[in-house]
């Protein structure tokens, strides 16, 4: 299990929202070995004087949060990160605008389809 949440500015965002989340989503399922249809993205687009970032960084600077189940080797989360930095310079993005976070949390913390996460029987792996 994955969910990704993106924020950026509205005006650099929005236009390649559909591109960007194919884009991630490909990397996920490259290096986690997530499904193809296991898609949780949700854009957060922000006004440009709602977004302070530091003078290095332009206005297509972008933070992507990603929650997933434990279980991931540091090698597969790094592949992740390179991946994603990789994949959206096609977009345009520059590394320097891109910010990546992974939150890792026990099964159990997670609640889907009316039962504790931990309970779920999932038709792909976690520990890769």
């Amino acid at each position: 299990m994955a969910q990704v949440k993106i924020y950026g500015i509205f005006e650099s965002l929005k236009p390649c929202q559909t591109q960007f989340s194919e884009i991630l989503h490909s990397c996920l399922v490259d290096a986690l070995k997530l499904p193809e249809d296991k898609r949780f993205h949700r854009f957060i687009l922000m006004n440009n004087d709602d977004v302070n970032y530091p003078d290095d960084r332009s206005q297509r600077y972008t933070i992507i949060e990603i929650s997933m189940f434990e279980g991931r080797s540091d090698e597969v989360k790094k592949k992740l990160i390179r991946l994603i930095y990789e994949r959206l310079q096609v977009l345009g993005f520059d590394v320097n605008d891109i910010e990546i976070t992974i939150f890792e949390t026990p099964k159990s913390n997670w609640g889907i389809r009316g039962l504790p996460g931990d309970e779920l029987t999932l038709n792909y792996k976690v520990d890769v």
